[in-house]
């Protein structure tokens, strides 16, 4: 190891009083840096929502929860799963939401269907975990349906003539996917799935998702409200107490938000960089700790790389990136801004999914209650990689379900991630007693470090306040 990355591991830097940071036009103005052309969908998006606080009971109240259930996720495109984790016939994975209950499965068309988790005779769940079934057989009485929905077989037929006239197929959702996103709605009559993302699309078109798959799966169940959990996830105002760790390698307060339609948001937190909450730090601290602390560079030991002299952190992270993730893709990345390579780009997909844009290993977090309990939902986070042009899709990684006991650093398919998904789920763990000991009866959000909540409550209200 040379004396410049040893001294870079510990060269010190000063804190600036955190009352005073913060520049929302630092991304634009990184931007200006970039010597390829840049796409316009990196533009800032200027919207505006009221400053009006947001009632606590929306967090904690059962009977909100139980409208919820009712009047939003009964209507809404909702992540499900990866397409390779069902590739065969039969293979299936249960999708349990509220009462809800369906079995995502592959028929032996190759279509993937959502079919009702519910036996049309006395109404017994058909399966109960993920898995693969030659058949839908109902473990009570015996009714038996393929693995595409059709009835098989009745049991002591001639006693149930009656049901003859009737369609004895299980019922559906609708299905859709995105690039091997699998998405349900149980609303016969919503929107496209492709209209319903909007400008998402258009702005992943680039990335090759269609050529993704999934490195690493962790769930936990996480005592918060879901909206609790999806919502640290939509700004990167807490980084610098909650991560501090992260100080010399993410600009937080400098971050850009953006708001599209309905159902789209995006924030921009630009990495290589430091955080406004401090200043004095080195080039080669930030790189040293870009390399190790960040978790989605293409290399990630700090003492296998110097810095050129001349170059900064950001300038040569993305020149490191360029090269290791245009390999793994065997693709030419020389078009690919420094942004694209190594910012925090994250698009929420309204209710509860997000998906990390650019190249590289992309992160996706998908959040749902946790049956009808308000004060707890299940997290889900995958680490998403690519695969070259004309190879087949790797099998996609299992699910870890961690216990609630369980640190996320204790899955070692997170590697650095891991720690810091431990310092989130600190902050979420607290949040049920701290949101129902208030006084206050609100909070309070900043008007643009927090504009993403403030869309995702206001279209989550358009559902709850449509007409039965």
């Amino acid at each position: 190891m040379s004396n410049a990355i040893e001294a870079a591991k510990t060269a010190p830097y000063k804190m600036r009083n955190q009352s005073e940071v913060g520049n929302p036009n630092k991304f634009q103005e990184l931007l200006k840096e970039e010597t390829v052309p840049i796409p316009a969908h990196l533009a800032f998006d200027d919207r505006k929502f009221s400053d009006d606080d947001i009632a606590i009971e929306r967090y904690t109240s059962q009977a909100f929860l139980g409208q919820e259930l009712k009047k939003m996720w009964t209507k809404v495109w909702q992540f499900v799963c990866r397409e390779e984790q069902i590739p065969n016939a039969g293979d299936h994975v249960v999708y349990d939401l509220g009462d809800m209950s369906f079995i995502v499965i592959r028929g032996n068309d190759g279509k993937i269907r959502a079919l009702y988790n519910s036996c049309l005779h006395r109404g017994r769940a058909l399966r109960m975990n993920d898995g693969h079934a030659k058949e839908l057989k109902c473990p009570y009485h015996g009714f038996t349906w393929s693995v595409n929905g059709a009835i098989a077989s009745i049991p002591c037929e001639w006693d149930f003539k009656h049901i003859e006239s009737k369609n004895n197929n299980l019922p559906e959702a609708l299905v859709d996917s995105w690039n091997g996103f699998v998405f349900i709605n149980p609303d016969l009559n919503a929107i496209s799935l492709q209209e319903y993302m909007g400008v998402f699309p258009d702005h992943f078109k680039d990335y090759n998702f269609e050529r993704s798959y999934v490195l690493a799966h962790v769930r936990r169940e996480v005592t918060g409200n879901w909206k609790v959990v999806q919502e640290a996830f939509m700004e990167s105002f807490h980084a610098h107490v909650t991560h501090p760790q992260l100080l010399t390698n993410i600009a937080d307060a400098d971050s850009q938000y953006d708001c599209y339609g309905d159902n789209i948001s995006r924030s921009v937190s630009p990495s290589a960089v430091p955080s406004p909450h401090i200043y004095d730090v080195t080039q080669e601290r930030i790189l040293f700790d870009t390399l190790n602390e960040s978790g989605r560079m293409a290399a990630s030991d700090g003492e296998k790389f110097e810095l050129p002299e001349g170059m900064t952190a950001r300038q040569y992270m993305a020149n490191i990136n360029r090269e290791m993730f245009g390999a793994a893709l065997g693709r030419d990345l020389s078009h690919a801004t420094m942004a694209e390579l190594q910012d925090a780009i994250l698009y929420s997909i309204f209710p509860n999914t997000q998906i990390w844009a650019g190249w590289g290993m992309n992160l996706v977090y998908r959040v749902i209650p946790n049956g009808k309990d308000v004060d707890s939902c299940i997290f889900d986070v995958m680490l998403m990689g690519r695969y070259k042009e004309g190879e087949e899709r790797p099998k996609g990684a299992q699910v870890t379900n961690l216990k609630l006991e369980q640190s996320f650093g204790s899955a070692p398919e997170l590697a650095a991630l891991g720690p810091v998904f431990d310092q989130d789920i600190r902050n979420l763990d607290c949040m049920a007693k701290g949101l129902r000991a208030s006084k206050k009866g609100t909070v309070s959000l900043a008007s643009y470090q927090e504009i993403r909540i403030r869309h995702m409550h206001e279209t989550l209200d358009k559902y709850l306040d449509a007409a039965e």
